[in-house]
């Protein structure tokens, strides 16, 4: 089947499996999609994929008069909420849609470890008016606040205020729950503080994210790559990016904090051609990801940061 009919047949299949595990089966199709990969590779990664999904819950029809936001961070909302942004998109169309809910989902962009924003930048690039409505939809029941304020100092290197902030797994299962726990250490809120955030700090973030992986490997900070990837392709859609900078600084600071980093060692770059066939032929949906978003970056802002990111990956 091509992409965009597994993106139609991965309805059947719930927004995680195993007890919060992120479904990444329509992410990794279009990352695939977007490396070149052939319509065979494509179907012989989906159909290996699907078996460790779990189905889809029933349909739940959305309250008549209940406004959009009332079931924020609700994981059992899932299937009412896809029912809404299916009908709702169908109704308006994606641009309206997307205008109108993306300001207040970004104050919980960290929602399932970044899952949410970057299922649905997926979906917006791929154009499949189901799957974003999906993808809003997990990002809406997992909608998850970090807190308010930071971002207005007078540091522009984030580096700066990472190397003042110590790192931990906080021995939980999950990332995101990691993240819960470093939004409450005592000097979270004052380091925040230190950065002052700008149109800038988006490509500082994702500069710094990609070195921290080159030379970890690091799990976690993998996924602060691909989320901001995520956000180069959504910001661009609010009228007032910078409270949604805020609210990523604070969900980035988190994630990182919830790392456990250690670095190790330095990369050795690779050919891109090299990468590129190694991440098609790999049924680590991560990999794939992963080298998608850097070669996309590398394009948006140039360097070889993400170049290494990509080569550790695939090491």
């Amino acid at each position: 089947m091509s992409v965009l009919e597994w993106l139609d047949e991965g309805a059947r299949f719930d927004a995680e499996y195993q007890q919060g595990l992120s479904n990444h089966l329509p992410m990794a199709l279009l990352a695939l999609q977007r490396l070149g990969s052939s319509e065979a590779r494509i179907d012989t990664f989906a159909t290996r994929y699907v078996w460790r999904l779990e189905s889809a819950p029933n349909t739940i029809s959305w309250p008549s008069g209940e406004h959009w936001r009332n079931m924020l961070g609700i994981r059992d909302s899932w299937p009412t909420y896809r029912t809404l942004f299916r009908e709702w998109i169908g109704r308006d169309g994606a641009d309206v849609v997307l205008a109108q809910v993306l300001p207040e989902l970004m104050a919980g962009c960290g929602a399932a470890a970044f899952h949410g924003i970057i299922r649905t930048a997926y979906a917006v690039q791929g154009g499949h008016e189901r799957e974003l409505a999906d993808g809003l939809a997990y990002w809406a029941c997992r909608h998850l606040p970090l807190g308010d304020g930071g971002g207005d100092g007078t540091v522009d290197d984030p580096t700066v205020v990472l190397h003042q902030m110590s790192t931990t797994s906080f021995d939980r299962n999950l990332i995101v729950e990691s993240m819960c726990d470093a939004v409450q250490e005592p000097d979270f809120d004052q380091l925040i503080k230190l950065l002052k955030v700008d149109d800038s700090t988006l490509n500082r973030l994702s500069r710094l994210a990609a070195m921290l992986y080159s030379s970890s490997g690091n799990f976690t900070v993998l996924h602060l790559i691909t989320s901001c990837h995520a956000m180069r392709v959504l910001l661009p859609l609010l009228d007032n990016p910078l409270p949604a900078m805020h609210a990523y600084w604070r969900a980035y600071v988190a994630g990182y904090m919830a790392s456990d980093l250690c670095l190790d060692k330095t990369t050795t770059l690779q050919p891109w051609d090299q990468i590129i066939d190694i991440a098609i032929a790999s049924d680590d949906e991560h990999v794939i990801k992963l080298v998608d978003s850097c070669r996309e970056e590398e394009r948006a802002y140039g360097g070889d940061e993400w170049h290494l990111a990509a080569s550790r990956a695939v090491a």
